[in-house]
């Protein structure tokens, strides 16, 4: 989803480029599909629960039904094992999934996505975008330029040449692999 800080509004709710076409090619290779979300606006007081709910059914709305749906409703300040870059909602989406963390693969947009999966023993796909640092590029294992390029990187099995790609190596080197 496009980035609204603290959304409480449905109709906010604007999906990626090429994101339900993504989820679209993985459901019909039987790959389950999750949501993961820091939901921080809640401890915030600047959303409720009930309006978090809502955006979620607005995005299932939008991109089709997931198998899993979790958030964590906490701020920093909390401490909580669910809180991304923790791996509390990986291992519970994992769990609800029925299959083991290092299954999964997470596709995130910022480097505490990448981490989370990191630290729960998954694998994650980095998709930057306008708000993403360069060093959080630089630290992810897997980087994609696109949802489409992320989701052909989980169907083939994420490439062992990416498995531990140097710092300096770019977006463009994965779309010189056929990845685009």
């Amino acid at each position: 989803m496009e980035d609204v800080p603290f959304n409480g509004d449905p109709w906010r709710v604007l999906a990626r480029p090429g994101a339900r076409v993504a989820l679209e090619l993985l459901r019909e290779e039987g790959i389950k599909t999750a949501i993961v979300s820091n939901q921080s606006g809640i401890a915030r007081g600047l959303i409720t629960v009930q309006q978090a709910a809502s955006v979620f059914e607005r995005i299932e709305h939008e991109l089709g039904p997931f198998d899993a749906i979790a958030w964590c409703p906490h701020d920093d300040a909390d401490h909580c094992g669910c809180r991304k870059p923790e791996p509390g909602l990986v291992t519970q989406v994992a769990a609800e999934l029925g299959v083991t963390v290092d299954e999964c693969v997470v596709v995130g947009d910022i480097g505490s996505d990448v981490e989370a999966a990191r630290r729960a023993g998954a694998r994650s796909v980095l998709v930057p975008n306008e708000l993403t640092r360069h060093e959080e590029i630089q630290r992810a294992p897997f980087v994609a330029p696109n949802l489409l390029a992320a989701t052909r990187l989980i169907l083939c099995g994420l490439p062992e040449f990416a498995a531990e790609r140097p710092a300096e190596r770019s977006a463009a080197t994965y779309q010189g692999a056929g990845v685009r």
